[in-house]
């Protein structure tokens, strides 16, 4: 019998209506990194994952490309480069990933469905509102913000059909209770907008049926009708475990779990899905954590609006551990982050390379270079420093003093290792409260107080006299070792692969790197084999990288393209305000360069009528060349926010059309009558 305390832990499930972007990267990593904490502390972990994959949305786009949407989720979900493919190259520990299109959980559905109509709380009718296809959304009137969706901002359409519904209103109250009065939905903030934005103007019963399309679970009694997104998607999380189905039969030992989700569907799970609990008498879950974005350029990551980050190509070119590292460590992980290439290599060469790269591979360097690979016996922690640290680890500092005499080298030691001793705790603390940007935070405050110490006790210099200062080297180059060893330790949730590197050069054994051992100071053999290895996190040429990372995008985009001449039409009709809001100028170009380092990008220093310059910079030097352009009238969109590219700031666009000859892509800027006047508004 398994007597470990049970964790379980799932992310959303995604819908692959298009391969998965860096933002849903960023809630899978975020996940499984909670998920290894709590198997480093030595609970028995359950982590799910997986995928969406019924809807009108999907339907809609197998038909497109001309396959069955079984076809078109299954090239998605396990095709090469695929969902599962991604969490396999990201280092994704999940223990079980659920299909909704897998047979258990189809039958499950369909009973559960069943169930709550005999209950009463199903019913049916006739669902007469605003219906959002991309997000497979229902609205009413009161809800749309400026006429349209709000939460993906897109246009909306009429829809009246037979639908079945749930009584959702009948839970508002148990609901509110639940959000107002316990610590369910996480972080706190998101309670009063879930409140006040949808439960105090009126819960509405929920449409959970669909007899428009056919891409669904049939409900079994009534087989027009298919079962809606929500009540086949939300329930995964209990199918997963088996609940209404012989596929598994650990329900009731993993059940209640935590569900961590972007914000954009916390409504769902914060107020539906404890309602269909409810209903259904089951366990409600202990937690909902909803994260924030990662935007780009301002704006939310989104497929369908085509703004997105492949983190294939981020991995392959930094590194998995370093992305995942990044995504963690920059962005606090209930807030919104803005995400750039530019502030990944930042963190990169900061973190990872000055920080704690510099530490392992300085302090393994002169472990070699002045003992050989290993320290001599005894020089290890004394007595007083492991009691020392096990007062500061157990929290017993109250009145707690050290005086020391000016120069004592001692000083520094206890410094560090009160650093050390203390951070496991506060490490735990931000785990427990889903704060893994906050823990890391306190990782690296340790890292960056052991790089002072190396400069505090100038190891090259005791190293002059190694009779007179053998001794208290080898116990600075210990401390280091040991100071390593416990970072590393909480830093295996974040960079797996990257910490049994750290631990094989620091010459940590297994016994050294369990959850007990991080708490407590002295543990490494003070006789350890240390290696000097290979750099784990190398410095990484920026403007190089970005202009390989341009370079692999561009390519990315020009596979994804179809084998047309031109660009089809987009079928996404845009009102004539939101058009309006775009600002169209002419512009004069008054210089033109090449921007060093890029084969592609130009940099316009342009009129626009205002009497201060406007720098553009545009990928068209395949096209043109500098000298030929200065002196034209261009049009240009001059309200878009700024855009840094190879380190450069770029404020709006130029103009221009694309069509594609024999294979090859033509761009033609937009050039306009000269007689035109800078600033001259285009209508």
């Amino acid at each position: 019998m398994n007597d470990k305390q049970k964790y379980y832990i799932t992310t959303p499930i995604y819908y692959p209506s298009d391969k998965l972007h860096i933002g849903h990267t960023y809630c899978t990593v975020a996940t499984d990194t909670l998920a290894r904490y709590k198997r480093l502390q030595g609970y028995d972990v359950m982590f799910l994952t997986g995928t969406d994959e019924h809807g009108q949305k999907i339907e809609l786009k197998a038909q497109e490309a001309g396959i069955t949407p079984k076809e078109f989720v299954d090239r998605i979900v396990e095709g090469p480069r695929g969902v599962k493919d991604l969490w396999k190259l990201m280092d994704i520990s999940n223990d079980r990933f659920i299909r909704t299109t897998d047979d258990y959980h189809v039958k499950a559905i369909q009973k559960i469905f069943r169930r709550m109509y005999d209950n009463g709380d199903i019913y049916k009718g006739t669902y007469k509102g605003k219906y959002c296809t991309p997000c497979e959304s229902f609205w009413t009137e009161s809800q749309l913000k400026d006429g349209c969706c709000p939460d993906c901002g897109r246009p909306v359409v009429d829809a009246e059909e037979e639908a079945y519904f749930f009584r959702l209103s009948k839970y508002a109250d148990k609901v509110k209770d639940l959000l107002e009065n316990t610590d369910f939905l996480q972080p706190r903030s998101r309670v009063n907008e879930m409140v006040k934005n949808f439960i105090e103007p009126g819960l509405e019963d929920l449409c959970v049926s669909r007899t428009s399309f056919s891409w669904g679970i049939p409900v079994d009694f009534d087989p027009k009708h298919v079962v809606y997104v929500w009540l086949d998607a939300l329930f995964n999380y209990v199918t997963a475990l088996g609940f209404e189905n012989d596929r598994y039969d650990d329900y009731e030992a993993w059940w209640p779990g935590i569900n961590i989700v972007g914000k954009e569907i916390v409504r769902f799970h914060s107020i539906i899905w404890p309602a269909f609990c409810m209903s259904l008498g089951m366990p409600l879950p202990k937690h909902v954590f909803g994260h924030g974005w990662l935007l780009l350029d301002g704006g939310k990551m989104s497929k369908s609006k085509g703004n997105v980050v492949d983190p294939y190509i981020l991995a392959e070119q930094f590194g998995v551990d370093a992305l995942r590292f990044f995504l963690m460590r920059t962005f606090p992980f209930g807030s919104d982050g803005n995400f750039s290439n530019e502030l990944l290599i930042q963190t990169i060469n900061t973190d990872l390379a000055n920080d704690l790269g510099n530490l392992l591979s300085r302090t393994t360097a002169m472990v070699g270079k002045y003992f050989g690979g290993g320290l001599p016996a005894g020089c290890g922690a004394t007595a007083d420093e492991k009691d020392l640290a096990g007062m500061i680890a157990q929290g017993n500092v109250v009145g707690l003093t050290m005086d020391f005499p000016e120069g004592d080298p001692t000083k520094y030691d206890c410094e560090l290792i009160g650093a050390a001793a203390a951070l496991r705790g506060k490490y735990e603390e931000a785990m427990e409260a889903f704060a893994p940007h906050k823990a890391l935070d306190e990782v690296f405050k340790v890292i960056q107080r052991a790089n002072k110490y190396i400069d505090e006790n100038a190891p090259w210099a005791l190293a002059k006299d190694m009779e007179a200062n053998g001794a208290r080297l080898a116990h600075v180059l210990y401390d280091l070792l040991e100071a390593t060893r416990i970072c590393g330790i909480l830093l295996t949730p974040f960079m797996p692969g990257s910490m049994e590197k750290l631990f094989v050069q620091a010459g940590v054994d297994k016994a050294a790197q369990t959850w007990e051992s991080a708490g407590v100071w002295g543990v490494l053999s003070d006789t350890a084999a240390v290696i000097k290895g290979e750099n784990l996190f190398p410095r990484v040429d920026a403007q190089a990288a970005l202009e390989k990372l341009e370079a692999a995008e561009a390519e990315a985009r020009k596979a994804a393209l179809p084998a047309v001449e031109f660009e089809p039409f987009t079928e996404d009709e845009v009102d004539f305000d939101t058009f309006c809001k775009s600002d169209f100028r002419a512009v004069k170009v008054k210089d033109c360069q090449p921007v060093k380092k890029s084969n592609k990008l130009l940099r316009f220093t342009l009129d626009d009528g205002t009497g201060t310059d406007r720098q553009i910079l545009s990928g068209i030097a395949k096209w043109y060349k500098p000298e030929d352009l200065i002196g034209k009238t261009l049009v240009a969109i001059v309200n878009l926010p700024p855009r840094k590219m190879m380190g450069q700031e770029s404020c709006g666009m130029l103009i221009s059309a694309v069509h594609t000859e024999k294979g090859e892509e033509v761009l033609h800027l937009l050039m306009i009558d000269d007689a035109i006047p800078a600033g001259a508004k285009m209508c």
